[in-house]
């Protein structure tokens, strides 16, 4: 039986133009219903994901909340933290300090704000579907932040870091990705989240491992658990769960990890794949 439901957003939970369509709200609302925790797994601060829990009352729901690609847990509503594991200080100032000569622009979520060195430069970006977008306008204005400007953010962030997000043009990270990562693929975990997004997390950081962490608390198992993805970052969980479901829009290996590819996230996939096994 299943009794909690993990759910990436965009790409997954979300259709193209940034919406939860009417059936899938229907279908997850149904879920809930008859008992099943919603669990809202995102590479996002939690500050992106409350809208999201509010549409589809997770607050009421006894939701949960997976943020930084798996590097903190909290519940809805209190907002208690249940798992977290930043990047040691030293971690994260060799990685803004090693990103400096890529053309890649460096974001921060923190408190209010996002970090980045400069509000005005790179942030046109392809994404990767032959269109460019604002990716500073999306980061800040989807998660509800305010831009805080750094010049130097190797020297000048001394917080504990969940994530550094890294924005560049898909081509332009496929090609110097592995250099980007290299000093630090012994220490920390480091993928893509969308063609044009590399991230880095703490060494062993990802959704599965999370969930795994928080199993006890929401009171069910791995065979409990059913999660929908489409990209790097969702693979883990994809393979964890006892029913792993690929969105039909999903990358070749997250596909090749899941026992069940359903529609892609335009066409209601989520609400598919509910109906398929759960009669929903």
């Amino acid at each position: 039986m299943i009794k909690a439901i993990l759910l990436d957003i965009d790409g997954t939970l979300t259709d193209d133009r940034k919406r939860i369509t009417p059936e899938t709200k229907k279908a997850l609302l149904k879920a809930q219903a008859a008992g099943i925790r919603l669990i809202i797994a995102s590479g996002r601060p939690p500050r992106g994901l409350r809208r999201f829990a509010e549409e589809l009352d997770m607050y009421d729901n006894r939701g949960l909340f997976i943020c930084y690609n798996g590097a903190e847990v909290i519940t809805c509503g209190t907002e208690e933290t249940l798992f977290s594991v930043p990047m040691r200080p030293e971690e994260s100032k060799a990685v803004l300090q090693h990103l400096k000569q890529f053309d890649v622009v460096p974001v921060i979520m923190h408190g209010r704000y996002a970090y980045l060195p400069n509000a005005y430069k790179g942030n046109m970006i392809d994404n990767g579907k032959g269109t460019v977008f604002n990716v500073i306008d999306y980061e800040v204005h989807s998660n509800g932040y305010l831009i805080r400007e750094c010049a130097d953010m190797a020297e000048e962030i001394g917080f504990p870091v969940k994530k550094i997000l890294t924005a560049g043009d898909p081509a332009y990270l496929k090609e110097h990705y592995m250099e980007m990562d290299e000093p630090f693929r012994d220490t920390l975990s480091c993928m893509f989240t969308a063609p044009f997004y590399y991230e880095f997390t703490a060494k062993g950081i990802d959704k599965a491992k999370a969930i795994e962490a928080t199993l006890k608390h929401i009171g069910c198992t791995r065979e409990e658990l059913m999660a929908f993805g489409d990209a790097q970052n969702d693979r883990s969980m994809i393979a964890y769960a006892g029913i792993g479901v690929a969105m039909g829009n999903a990358v070749d290996e997250v596909k090749e990890a899941a026992g069940y590819v359903t529609l892609d996230n335009n066409h209601d996939g989520i609400a598919h794949a509910l109906h398929h096994f759960l009669g929903i």
